[in-house]
């Protein structure tokens, strides 16, 4: 099947990776609450996005942000995945790589807050 699938070029293989793409997101929403949340977050932020950016720029900032935290929550959930995958076990290393996924989420987080914190402040207190 590998072999097959790298065999595929052009706008067939742009097809497949968009539905694989479809078929992460629609799984993540399935069986992580917290992209569930972030999806619902999104679904309330990106719109206010458009009403408080004054400026191409500040949208894309603040529109930004948020699918920053949600690329890096399916990344994080991917991790946890295939730990959980190779081992259900207590392991040293398998702790390490779960714990700094789920920092590097909280680190996309603080970022996002941030960035809605300044723009908030610059359009309504500076």
């Amino acid at each position: 099947m590998t072999e097959i699938h790298k065999e595929r070029t052009g706008l067939d293989r742009v097809v497949r990776a968009t539905g694989y793409s479809f078929e992460g997101l629609a799984s993540a929403y399935r069986n992580e609450s917290a992209f569930r949340q972030e999806t619902w977050g999104a679904v309330l932020l990106i719109p206010t996005a458009f009403w408080l950016g004054r400026s191409g720029l500040e949208v894309l900032l603040l529109a930004g942000s948020i699918v920053f935290v949600m690329v890096v929550e399916l990344l994080n959930s991917g991790i946890e995945a295939c730990i959980d995958r190779i081992s259900l076990e207590r392991h040293e290393l398998s702790k390490r790589a779960k714990d700094q996924a789920s920092a590097a989420v909280f680190l996309s987080v603080m970022l996002a807050g941030a960035t809605w914190l300044t723009v908030i402040w610059q359009r309504f207190f500076a």
